[in-house]
């Protein structure tokens, strides 16, 4: 955590991201949207869940094992940023709370989080430097969670990583998109660059390799594995705006193809999949006073088409999601845009 001294407001905040400064929202019917207005799904309900012990955003839960596990984020007190959490908990249905579990060896926001090869992996994410000018350090980092020895260092990325998804496909593990350092320089919003990298690993004692770029460079979008493929949604640009893109990487042919965009621009939201269907929702943008989206977002695949859903029960953005037993798990992030109202929420959603 930082000290209390170098607390960051929600206007610091934004004009060190250098993206946020620019972003603009990006509402249904304008330029790079769908098309066709999507059809309202009916089916679908919201409820509330167990909350997390912490106020936390810009996390990356993921399903480890039969538990929900969340590692790292930004940490805020009244609106106002505090630092960079390891703290490490996790959960599992019929639980009444949360419990600790073995923090990170380094304070991190954006980690990635991901269950692989029968461990817990983080991938990259953000360190803060010793003032708020430093937030954005990005890292190269990966930590696997060993039984005995706790966290210990894996294989090293390729390069700096923040914002990014990732996926296991077959028995290797993948990472794409997010931002990446565009030269030396590494700890300030503007430092960084849309990424479309895209890296494989086979094994963890193997190397990192390259496989078919992104189309789309983008960071803070969102991604999940429906019928083997790897669907990447929505998301932000560095130089402003929200992102529509929908693609879709096939590993047997190490190809990408462009599936219908989302129906409204999202950057900084979560996804998951109920029933063969992929579910986005929440995020934020920053044109007037800026916001976060409510809406939820059902895209199917046999039909290639969206259609809206029930909005959030507590819109947010920078938050994750976990699909568990046929219920998304909608994890952590702000109320408001920014650093604003961050907050420990966690919300079910479920179809009847």
């Amino acid at each position: 955590m930082m000290h209390k001294g170098h607390s960051l407001n929600r206007r610091t905040f934004l004009a060190l991201s250098s993206s946020a400064a620019l972003a603009a929202c990006a509402p249904l019917g304008s330029e790079g949207t769908a098309q066709q207005p999507p059809q309202t799904l009916g089916a679908g309900i919201w409820t509330a869940g167990v909350d997390l012990p912490h106020a936390v955003q810009e996390v990356y839960p993921a399903l480890h094992a039969g538990r929900i596990h969340l590692v790292g984020g930004i940490l805020a007190e009244a609106g106002e940023v505090v630092g960079a959490t390891p703290r490490h908990v996790s959960w599992t249905p019929g639980e009444p709370g949360w419990r600790d579990e073995t923090p990170l060896p380094q304070a991190l926001h954006h980690p990635q989080l991901i269950s692989w090869n029968s461990a817990l992996y983080t991938l990259g994410g953000y360190e803060i430097g010793e003032t708020f000018a430093r937030f954005w350090i990005m890292q190269d980092t990966v930590w696997r969670l060993d039984a005995d020895a706790g966290w210990v260092a894996g294989q090293t990325l390729p390069r700096p990583s923040g914002e990014a998804v990732s996926a296991v496909l077959g028995d290797a593990l993948h990472i794409t998109a997010g931002r990446r350092p565009k030269g030396d320089a590494n700890g300030r919003g503007a430092d960084h660059e849309d990424a479309d990298d895209h890296f494989v690993l086979a094994s963890p004692e193997g190397r990192w390799e390259t496989a078919a770029p992104l189309p789309t460079a983008r960071n803070s979008g969102a991604a999940v594995v429906l019928d083997g493929q790897w669907h990447v949604v929505g998301g932000r640009f560095v130089t402003g705006g929200n992102a529509v893109a929908h693609e879709v990487y096939d590993p047997r042919e190490d190809r990408w193809r462009t599936a219908a965009p989302m129906p409204q621009g999202q950057g900084g939201l979560a996804a998951g999949v109920i029933a063969g269907t992929l579910f986005a929702f929440g995020g934020e943008f920053f044109s007037g006073d800026g916001g976060v989206y409510p809406e939820l977002w059902a895209y199917a695949p046999e039909t290639d088409t969206w259609s809206r859903g029930p909005d959030m029960r507590r819109p947010r953005h920078g938050h994750g999601a976990v699909s568990l037993d046929g219920v998304i798990y909608a994890i952590g992030g702000a109320l408001k845009v920014g650093a604003d109202e961050t907050s420990g929420a966690v919300d079910r959603f479920t179809l009847p």
